[in-house]
């Protein structure tokens, strides 16, 4: 009998001190949004919203914790000592860029917490997880060691699940997730093409890379992350994103293409050799035929395509096709809008266009697939997951409950030392880890 296998969406929580700092140089929403003041409780309850959705259409869907932020550990391994009281204070007088990258709610963003890869491709099928390193950005660089943990607390059972620690942290083998990588398939129990896309080649300094803003995936890391979850040549391409559309605020592959099934959904910039790229998926990609959806910057210039997030959106199978789950700013763009009308009428594989309000977390450069991590895994592989984790409607009540009893409504830069921020952050978390039966995972928990 054959083996009934999904694709589960575990979304990440956003976190009590969702704010905008403007962290992230080469995200051209996280920095035109610094400094504005966030709603932390609407972040939250609309990735929720958007969760609970996709789960009522039948969708198997699962939550991601946020983490610990301010987190202490950092600011104590950088020479910040007293209370934490002190500690906040000391650093909210003398390096308030520190404290905001410390107090940061990316961990939310869960398509750059790990690459994983289904057991059909691996060799020794088994799922594998390794935690992205993050290594291009600070206040991302420390995510990996607590994403690890999350990882291991749901996904425990070694005959089922491999994990790996995160890449060495260093710029030649920057690893930015899944956000660099999907996977292609005749269907998602049958062994898949994974397609890794790199921003430039570490060891090659006359390769081709970006000139205004950095690429933070390399053709090393994808590499070595191939080798690591097993992956023979038939199910891996590495291809190149195009500079151009680096330097144009494609800060990650998805901003600017997606894939789901045997469909890639992608615009006419996204890589650097496309007929290179499309001829390495068809000749790897076993029992079904690649169908290609090319975006051109006739119909949609880069320009809107990175301020709409038309391609961070979810690509979702249905039994009429496929449907593309898109955050609302694409509605207010003219030329994306014009084009997801236009798309629905060429009778090709994404038959159905859904919004999503999901403004807090676009204000900070996140859209809806940002917000998952994609997880294959057959019915037996689901059933040795820790169930806590997995959305039910008792479960989306309780976090519900939960985010209207923990979190603010409104949050500014200034806020981020008060230390009853941190106190409000640590008993919300230790009451999630509990609702979702995760054990102790944070540093204040150890």
């Amino acid at each position: 009998m054959a083996t009934h296998v999904v694709e589960v969406n575990f979304d990440g929580l956003v976190g009590p001190t969702h704010n905008y700092a403007g962290l992230s140089w080469g995200n051209v929403a996280s920095k035109s949004n610094v400094n504005a003041v966030s709603n932390p409780k609407e972040a939250a309850l609309q990735g929720l919203a958007k969760m609970k959705k996709l789960a009522d259409r039948g969708y198997v869907q699962a939550v991601l914790p946020p983490h610990e932020r301010p987190h202490m550990a950092t600011l104590r391994a950088l020479g910040f000592t007293g209370s934490d009281r002190q500690v906040l204070d000391k650093v909210a007088q003398t390096d308030p860029a520190i404290l905001a990258a410390v107090s940061s709610a990316s961990a939310m963003w869960t398509a750059n917490a790990a690459t994983v890869s289904p057991s059909a491709d691996t060799s020794d099928h088994r799922v594998h997880f390794t935690p992205a390193n993050l290594s291009a950005k600070f206040h991302r660089s420390i995510e990996h060691r607590v994403t690890g943990r999350a990882l291991k607390a749901i996904f425990t059972d070694e005959s089922y699940f491999a994990h790996h620690p995160a890449l060495p942290s260093v710029s030649h083998f920057g690893d930015e997730g899944a956000a660099n990588h999907t996977r292609l398939c005749a269907g998602y129990g049958e062994p898949g093409v994974e397609l890794f896309v790199y921003g430039q080649v570490a060891f090659n300094e006359n390769a081709p890379a970006p000139v205004k803003y950095p690429a933070r995936q390399t053709l090393e890391a994808s590499q070595a992350i191939a080798r690591l979850h097993g992956l023979g040549d038939g199910h891996a391409v590495f291809a190149q994103q195009n500079p151009a559309a680096i330097d144009a605020g494609v800060f990650h592959n998805d901003v600017i293409a997606v894939g789901n099934g045997n469909c890639l959904f992608y615009h006419e910039l996204a890589f650097l050799d496309e007929q290179k790229v499309l001829s390495d998926i068809r000749a790897r990609l076993a029992r079904t035929e690649l169908q290609p959806v090319r975006v051109s910057a006739s119909e949609v210039p880069i320009e809107d395509a990175v301020a709409s997030y038309l391609f961070n959106s979810q690509l979702l199978n249905t039994p009429d096709g496929m449907l593309l789950a898109v955050p609302g700013e694409c509605r207010e763009v003219t030329s994306v809008s014009r084009y997801l009308d236009s798309l629905l009428q060429q009778n090709g594989p994404i038959t159905a266009v859904e919004v999503f309000d999901v403004k807090q977390s676009m204000r900070n450069g996140g859209g809806p697939a940002c917000l998952r991590l994609r997880v294959v895994l057959s019915d037996e592989e689901r059933r040795a997951i820790n169930q806590g984790v997995v959305l039910t409607d008792a479960l989306y009540e309780r976090l519900t409950a939960w985010v209207n009893a923990h979190y603010r409504d409104e949050l500014s830069q200034q806020d981020l030392a008060d230390p009853m921020l941190l106190d409000e952050v640590r008993k919300a978390l230790d009451e999630l880890t509990g609702i979702l039966g995760l054990g102790s995972i944070y540093d204040f928990q150890l």
